[in-house]
């Protein structure tokens, strides 16, 4: 009796042990701020009754930290605010499923699907509106000297130095050496980060800036930004460059299929909502705009850049934003 009784106890406990899914947490390392993505982790966890443990902290600090730990790090997913940082631990991520990684455009995801885009910001040149100067219809015309003194850039902040990565992946690292010393030439007001050089725009203290497009959206929501608008440079290159935020499963995981969960609620159309109402920026999968009047993402002339090799040359960009002068 006793040993008939044991067996079923037995194949139930190796059950729950060989099934990832049933223990947890769900370990999310995130370099998106908890400001903006905790209410939507919160709502996965509620949806999905999936246990979820999140750890905030800068994406390429979360990256580093990854390379460190390996294989034996306890996250399942990493949720970072960059291309680069995904793209500097993407050995460490498995293949997301192909059904997946269609919902987005290929150039938004990782080229061998081990990360994908899941929301996307902008590149634009925003302007005072009380300028008469001409509006850069390209990356190079920002070094106008008519701009001269006029505008404002952060040439430490991860967007830019993202931007200038880019850059190197189209046109080198000679020409986008020159292109930072004409910059220099022309006498740019440095800022620490995009939110200041929108609000100097906007109270007129500069012309102009290179920033990220939701940085003027969020400033209108806080009720001002109204002498100011984003100029979405229309050449296609470098100024109109789209950088997704975006996530992977860790080939790591023991529990891959909540972690496949949650990369998918990313995708879903209330979390693409979300983006757009909450955080304002673009919506990744086709059918949801993201207001303000703001051109659908669709209608940009983005330039084609493969994002999966910006971590390789964003060393390089450090190195050559110091050379030109800017730090």
């Amino acid at each position: 009796m006793k040993r008939s009784v044991l067996i079923p106890v037995v194949i139930l406990s190796l059950a729950a042990c060989t099934s990832g899914d049933t223990v947890g947490p769900l370990v999310i390392y995130s370099g998106r701020s908890e400001e903006l993505v905790q209410p939507l982790i919160d709502r996965f966890e509620e949806e999905s009754g999936i246990d979820v443990e999140v750890r905030y902290a800068g994406s390429t600090d979360l990256a580093a930290t990854l390379l460190q730990e390996g294989a034996a790090t306890d996250a399942d997913v990493f949720y970072a605010q960059d291309p680069a940082s995904l793209g500097s631990v993407a050995s460490l991520m498995t293949r997301l499923d192909n059904d997946l990684l269609d919902l987005v455009e290929p150039k938004y995801a990782d080229r061998e699907g081990r990360w994908i885009g899941t929301s996307g910001r902008v590149r634009v040149f925003v302007h005072n509106t009380g300028t008469d100067l001409a509006l850069p219809r390209t990356i190079d015309e920002v070094n106008d000297p008519a701009w001269a003194g006029q505008i404002g850039i952060a040439p430490t902040n991860g967007s830019f130095l993202a931007f200038v990565s880019a850059m190197i992946l189209e046109r080198g690292e000679e020409a986008t050496l020159e292109w930072l010393e004409d910059l220099v030439a022309n006498q740019p007001q440095q800022f620490n980060e995009n939110g200041p050089i929108v609000a100097a725009t906007d109270a007129g203290e500069i012309m102009g800036g290179l920033v990220n497009h939701y940085y003027l959206l969020r400033l209108r929501a806080e009720g001002a930004g109204h002498d100011a608008e984003n100029w979405y440079i229309p050449a296609g290159d470098v100024g109109s460059l789209v950088l997704p935020a975006g996530a992977g499963v860790l080939s790591s995981s023991d529990m891959p299929d909540a972690a496949r969960e949650f990369v998918e609620f990313l995708l879903t159309e209330p979390a693409q909502e979300y983006f757009a109402i909450e955080t304002f920026e673009y919506p990744l999968i086709d059918g949801i705009e993201i207001g303000d009047g703001a051109p659908s993402i669709s209608d940009l002339n983005t330039p084609d850049i493969d994002l999966s090799r910006l971590a390789d040359v964003l060393d390089d960009a450090t190195r050559l934003v110091t050379e030109a002068g800017l730090v």
